[in-house]
């Protein structure tokens, strides 16, 4: 009988040991912003099979996850210290800043922040849309909410991080692509500038990778631009220069994990 309970005793430890050894501390990368960011698949529109009504389109926040790999991360040590990473993308499409917070989406995000989380924020596409006066925030404003993101997410002793807006494919001129978000992006960079945020100046970042691979490359096979016949879900085809096909996202998912790697905390 002692043999027994002793055995079950030692199996008890064994347990409790195998759990806390097995526990692995995990860094939430969360992600805000708009419909360039945004995961399509998934329950972003549940009643809906995403393969049929809207692949190619995907949001570069849909596959930065593997940029979190464990080998990725020792990249980045100097911003995640835990062993793992998971990538939250709470983006949604037509979202502005404003928009983002009045629908309680930064709620949800705020409530779930613990300590060392990061959250990445890319806004400015809707924000701009000054014939949407439902998403329209004018500079000012535009820079109030990014103010106010950064101060909570600071409050929860997690780290904020701004990206300026990711380019359009326009204007091009000389086979040089330029920015297509003027004083959004830069209000973006004053907002990190005064509050001493840390900033990946995303805008660009992208218009070097497109004009790396040039105009033609970068409107057929990173932006939405499709034939007709090729997609179930753009039987007519589309015509798009702001939303990106999967290749389009990875690149630019590859800009932002290559600007976090050239960021530095403040000791």
């Amino acid at each position: 009988m002692k043999k027994i309970l002793t055995i079950a005793v030692v199996a008890l430890l064994l347990t409790g040991l195998w759990a806390f050894v097995g526990k692995k501390e995990v860094t939430t990368v969360y992600l805000i912003g708009d419909s360039t960011m945004a995961d399509y698949s998934g329950d972003y529109d549940p009643d809906k099979d995403y393969y049929k009504t809207r692949y190619p389109l995907t949001g570069w926040g849909q596959v930065f996850q593997p940029f979190m790999s464990s080998d990725s991360l020792s990249q980045i040590k100097h911003l995640t210290k835990t062993d793992s990473a998971i990538v939250d993308d709470r983006a949604r499409g037509g979202r502005s800043t404003r928009t983002f917070f009045q629908e309680g989406r930064w709620r949800s995000v705020y409530e779930s922040l613990k300590p060392g989380d990061l959250v990445m924020m890319q806004f400015g596409h809707n924000d701009a849309a000054e014939n949407k006066t439902e998403r329209y925030v004018n500079i000012e404003g535009y820079k109030e909410f990014l103010r106010l993101y950064v101060s909570q997410t600071r409050q929860k002793e997690a780290i904020p991080i701004i990206l300026t807006p990711v380019n359009r494919n326009y204007p091009w001129k000389d086979g040089q692509l330029t920015s297509s978000h003027g004083e959004y992006e830069l209000a973006a960079e004053a907002v990190a500038e005064e509050m001493d945020v840390l900033l990946i100046d995303l805008t660009q970042r992208s218009i070097d990778q497109f004009t790396k691979v040039g105009r033609d490359y970068s409107t057929n096979n990173y932006f939405m631009n499709l034939p007709a016949g090729k997609y179930e879900a753009y039987p007519d085809g589309q015509s798009d220069n702001t939303h990106f096909q999967p290749d389009g996202a990875t690149a630019v998912a590859q800009c932002v994990f290559d600007g976090m790697k050239e960021l530095k905390l403040k000791q």
